[in-house]
């Protein structure tokens, strides 16, 4: 820097960042809890297109921060990356405030989250790394707290704009409770960026390169025009499935031969480090297929097959919206998480500690588990609509699974993967949990209940049987997993040799 600026604690500076990151997961995710219902109670889609739309949302949504963390690191910086990304985000979800019902406007809608998200989310997450980076024992207890508040702000806006959206469209009527919802989302995002501008000057010693710079007004506009773009690329994605198979496939192509290449490329105290990545990416893949039952074929379950109503001994507790049941993932995961790095601590203590390859194992088993938890649900069901504790339950497994494989992903990128290519491998990854997330929706239209069935006897048999084929592919995956160990035991120990075990130090005390 040219000029002396004021200094701020690193506190400061990480509150900065992790205030604007609560208010787009807000946003987010108070969007994701409706977007299905939207389409299939407000639209008109049958299950099958909007599960597939939704999940070719998510996998677009996974993959754009492949391309914007590039964006940040060399053509606007970081920051200011950061901030335009959560304005093209408020722009979209103002879109979706619109009231129409014409689906191509949704689609072109998604398409601006897709492109805001792709901005917003690696640069928030790369200011946190610079805030503490050469500082290891703080920079895992930063991103504890910093996930802590990706749940906060998700647990607070997937109960929140289910509740607004009932309340508007029973209190003004003509389905306008929807658009009011997705509003808010978009006010969550104006507030979050007006808290940054106020605070902003604490991250004034942290970015990337481009940051030091004046604005070059050239290269914005070649990045706006990129934009609309991929926006237009976005909608059409959407719009069409063939399009978007066509996308995952070539996705997935891309990702396994960019591993096989730096594989095949890399030196030998590379390549042990290199091949368990991708062993564990394969797996991660996987998970995320579970994971996308969430927002597709669970929340169509809780819509026509869960009582939503709490009772406890006979007496009445309270009752939820159907979309409000997502908002259990986090707030079991902000219960979970503690609970879980205690026990890894204590373990590591006492050299107990296990492997990230058998925690993915074990993630496997808990996850099927929480789906034959609600397979089995549909023998305790009355009149088709079985207990909203049954959710409680399920979900509890379901997030304590993705503590286990999803929590330790990016850990596992860290841990294998030389540092030179650190940023471009955690892009990879990235897509490939997009590709899965796609797949996700492929599976949940094995549950597609056709539109002349409205009787919930009829539909609960056919979510009941896709989740009891879910926990036994969850056993599947941990056969795999476990049948993996060996293997991954192997390349561990030639990648801790090669690499030292110092090298490995950090990278521990990360999962």
């Amino acid at each position: 820097m040219t000029k002396q600026l004021p200094s701020y604690s690193q506190t400061r500076s990480f509150a900065t960042v992790t205030l604007i990151e609560l208010w787009e997961r807000f946003g987010y995710y108070g969007m994701q809890a409706l977007i299905v219902y939207f389409m299939v109670q407000r639209l008109g889609f049958d299950d099958s297109r909007a599960n597939l739309v939704w999940s070719a949302a998510a996998a677009l949504i996974y993959v754009a921060p492949a391309i914007g963390g590039w964006v940040g690191d060399k053509v606007l910086g970081t920051k200011r990356t950061m901030f335009l990304g959560a304005g093209i985000l408020s722009l979209g979800y103002a879109l979706m405030a619109v009231p129409t019902e014409n689906a191509s406007f949704l689609f072109a809608a998604l398409g601006v989250v897709v492109v805001g998200n792709g901005m917003f989310k690696p640069n928030a997450g790369n200011l946190v790394r610079k805030i503490y980076e050469g500082d290891d024992s703080k920079i895992d207890s930063a991103f504890t707290i910093y996930y802590m508040a990706v749940n906060v702000g998700s647990t607070f806006s997937m109960l929140l704009t289910p509740w607004i959206k009932d309340h508007f469209n029973q209190a003004w009527g003509h389905e306008l409770g929807w658009h009011v919802a997705f509003g808010v989302c978009s006010v969550g995002l104006v507030v979050g960026l007006a808290n940054y501008l106020l605070m902003r000057m604490a991250l004034a010693h942290y970015g990337s390169e481009p940051d030091e710079q004046p604005l070059d007004k050239k290269k914005l506009l070649a990045v706006l025009g990129c934009s609309v773009l991929a926006i237009i690329g976005s909608t059409i994605v959407l719009e069409y499935q063939s399009v978007a198979r066509l996308f995952v496939y070539v996705a997935g192509f891309v990702v396994l031969g960019i591993f096989v290449h730096l594989i095949r490329s890399s030196v030998e105290s590379e390549r042990a480090g290199l091949i368990a990545a991708l062993v564990l990416t394969l797996q991660t893949v996987f998970f995320f297929i579970f994971y996308q039952q969430m927002s597709t074929s669970l929340a169509l379950f809780a819509l026509r097959n869960v009582d939503w109503n709490f009772q406890l001994f006979g007496h009445h507790l309270w009752t939820w919206s159907p979309a409000q049941f997502q908002a259990l993932n986090p707030i079991w995961i902000m219960l979970l998480s503690p609970l879980l790095a205690w026990v890894y601590n204590w373990a590591g203590r006492r050299d107990k500690d296990i492997s990230i390859a058998a925690k993915f194992a074990l993630g496997f088993s808990v996850v099927a588990v929480g789906f034959f938890t609600y397979g089995v649900a549909g023998h305790f069901a009355v009149n088709g609509k079985t207990s909203s504790w049954v959710m409680i339950i399920g979900y509890g497994f379901y997030s304590l699974g993705e503590l286990l494989v999803s929590g330790l992903g990016l850990a596992m990128i860290a841990r294998y993967v030389p540092a030179r290519m650190g940023g471009f491998m955690m892009g990879a990854y990235f897509v490939a949990v997009g590709i899965s997330q796609y797949l996700g929706g492929v599976v949940a239209n094995l549950a597609s209940i056709p539109k002349g069935i409205t009787n919930p006897l009829e539909s609960l048999p056919i979510y009941t049987d896709l989740f009891n084929k879910l926990g036994v592919a969850g056993l599947v995956a941990t056969g795999i997993a476990l049948a993996a160990l060996p293997l991954m035991s192997k390349l561990t120990a030639k990648h801790h040799h090669h690499n030292g075990g110092a090298d490995m130090a950090p990278a521990e005390a990360a999962s």
